[in-house]
C-alpha cells in the first residue's frame, strides 16, 4: 500500500514538473521570437531580400548535364558573380554593348492589401505572401542592347523569357495571380560605368495574364465563347450600369511596370554583373473582370555584357 502511494506520488510530482516547464517555455517563447524576429527585421531592413543561402556561378551551372539538374531548382536560379575588391566595367559614348544571359531571380513577393479602416479610410500596406507557383517564376535568357547616352548607360531589352505566369497567397488564403514580367524593359542608368552602387531604373509592359481564347466558368470569353451568362438574363441589361458588365465584356488589359535594379558585384574578366532589384508591377484582371492589386517583388539579378 505504501508502494502505491509513493508510485502515485512521482507520477503526481512528474506530471506538476511537465506542466510548470510547459507553461515556463510557453511564457518564454514569445520574448525568444521577439528577438529573432528583431533581428531578422533588422538584417531584411538593410538589405531587404532574401538571399539564397547557397550561391552558385555561371560556370558551375555551364558544368552541370541535364540530369543534374533535373529536380533541384537549380533551372530556377540566377548565378552569382564573385569578385573581389572594386572591379568596374567601363562603357564607352559611341559603342553598342549586348547583354545577354540576363537572369532575374525573385525571392521576395508581396502583395498591396487592405490592413484596416482608419478614419472611415481604407489603410494599405504590402504584406508578405506564400508563393503558390512551382519553381518556374524566374525570369532567364534576356538579350538586349546597352547604349551610352548624355553620359549614361540606357538598356533596353529585346527577347528572352521575360514573362512568368506567377501565383502567390494572401494571409487570408486569397490568390492572386500575376504576370511576373520585364517585357520591353528600358532602364536608365545613373552612369556609364557597370560598378558596384550604378543603379538602373525604368519601365516594362505588363501583358494580360490570360489570353483572348480563354474561356471563365460561365463560357465566356474575349474572341470566342459566350456574350453574357445566360443562367442571369435577369440581372444583366447590357449597359455599363449592369453589374455584370465588366464580367461579360472581356478586354485584353496592358499595364507598365516600374523596376529599380542596382549592380553589387563586376567581374570584368568575364564580362559578368550581378546585384538586386525591386520591381512594382499590377496583378491579372482577370480580363477586365476586377480591378488589379500592385505586387512587390524583390530579389536578384544576373547578366553577361560584350561589345557589339
Amino acid at each position: 500500500m505504501m508502494f502505491l502511494r509513493f508510485t502515485i506520488a512521482l507520477v503526481c510530482c512528474a506530471i506538476v514538473a511537465s506542466f510548470q516547464a510547459k507553461l515556463q517555455m510557453k511564457f518564454e517563447m514569445p520574448t525568444f521570437k521577439k528577438v529573432v524576429t528583431a533581428a531578422i527585421a533588422g538584417v531584411l531592413a538593410t538589405s531587404g531580400f532574401n538571399l539564397p543561402s547557397e550561391a552558385i556561378t555561371k560556370d558551375q551551372i555551364n558544368s552541370l548535364n541535364y540530369l543534374q539538374v533535373k529536380g533541384t531548382g537549380l533551372a530556377n536560379r540566377c548565378p552569382e558573380v564573385k569578385s573581389s575588391g572594386a572591379k568596374t566595367i567601363e562603357l564607352s559614348s559611341g559603342k553598342k554593348y549586348k547583354i545577354t544571359d540576363f537572369c532575374i531571380e525573385p525571392t521576395v513577393f508581396q502583395v498591396e492589401d487592405v490592413v484596416g479602416i482608419k478614419k472611415g479610410e481604407e489603410v494599405k500596406e504590402f504584406v508578405n505572401t506564400k508563393l503558390m507557383t512551382r519553381q518556374t517564376y524566374t525570369l532567364d535568357g534576356i538579350s538586349g542592347t546597352v547604349e551610352v547616352k548624355d553620359g549614361k548607360a540606357v538598356f533596353t531589352e529585346e527577347d528572352g523569357i521575360d514573362y512568368a505566369a506567377t501565383t502567390v497567397q494572401l494571409p487570408g488564403g486569397a490568390r492572386v495571380p500575376f504576370l511576373f514580367s520585364v517585357k520591353n524593359l528600358v532602364a536608365k542608368g545613373t552612369g556609364a560605368t557597370l560598378k558596384d552602387g550604378l543603379e538602373l531604373g525604368g519601365s516594362f509592359t505588363v501583358p494580360s495574364y490570360r489570353s483572348g481564347l480563354f474561356l471563365d466558368p460561365k463560357g465566356r470569353g474575349m474572341t470566342v465563347g459566350y456574350d453574357f451568362a445566360h443562367a442571369l438574363a435577369g440581372r444583366q441589361t447590357g449597359t455599363e450600369e449592369d453589374e455584370l458588365f465588366n464580367e461579360n465584356n472581356k478586354e485584353f488589359d496592358v499595364f507598365k511596370g516600374e523596376i529599380q535594379l542596382a549592380v553589387k558585384d563586376v567581374n570584368p574578366d568575364d564580362g559578368e554583373f550581378a546585384g538586386v532589384y525591386v520591381s512594382t508591377q499590377p496583378s491579372d484582371t482577370d480580363l477586365g473582370g476586377k480591378e488589379p492589386k500592385q505586387i512587390l517583388t524583390k530579389g536578384i539579378f544576373y547578366g553577361h555584357i560584350e561589345a557589339l
